[in-house]
């Protein structure tokens, strides 16, 4: 439900209006109220405000403007925070459903082996130091960048500059080899 949505009897001015003048208030006392539930039950800003804003929506809609804005925003705030709180203690997670192992199945380790196999053969068609460079930090045994320096006789601190250069290559070679959309519709 927006502003919009009222029913014409109620002018949408003073509906805005009401908007306007109540944001700060609701803003404080939705900060407040999940500030001071940090010790209990999380409660968020955002949802007591979002919830707050329809419960006057549907206020408005309904019964019109509360007799006092501000005290029924204070109300509605706590209110909708002690259902927020209520409801995140009665949650509870599923215990017997686990998320499916998709480590073992095979058409994503086909997958997975196909995108390493041309990201090597991509990295082999580098130039001469970046090509050994990112075989080094892709090898399969994770070494530091002590040991890649190390290994290819380089200083440590300049290995993330180069190795942004050659990342920085790498992906506009990827980018050359993606084969471009085929247009759609009708070619003039």
């Amino acid at each position: 439900m927006t502003l919009l949505d009222l029913p014409r009897a109620l002018p949408v001015p003073t509906a805005a209006a009401v908007v306007r003048a109540l944001y700060p208030l609701v803003g404080a006392e939705a900060t407040a109220e999940a500030t001071a539930s940090a010790t209990g039950a999380a409660v968020d800003r955002a949802d007591l405000e979002q919830a707050v804003w329809l419960r006057l929506l549907e206020r408005l809609a309904d019964r019109g403007l509360p007799a006092d804005p501000a005290r029924w925003v204070r109300d509605t705030v706590r209110a909708e925070a002690r259902r927020a709180r209520r409801t995140a203690r009665r949650e509870r997670p599923y215990r017997d459903e686990r998320a499916a192992d998709l480590s073992g199945c095979p058409e994503r380790a086909a997958l997975g082996a196909d995108q390493r196999r041309v990201l090597h053969a991509a990295v082999d068609r580098l130039p001469g130091r970046c090509a050994r460079l990112l075989r080094a930090l892709l090898s399969p045994g994770d070494p530091t960048y002590r040991e890649i320096a190390g290994e290819l006789g380089m200083s440590q601190g300049s290995l993330g500059p180069i190795r942004s250069r050659c990342l920085g290559c790498l992906r506009r070679m990827l980018a050359a080899e993606v084969v471009a959309p085929e247009l759609r519709g009708m070619e003039r």
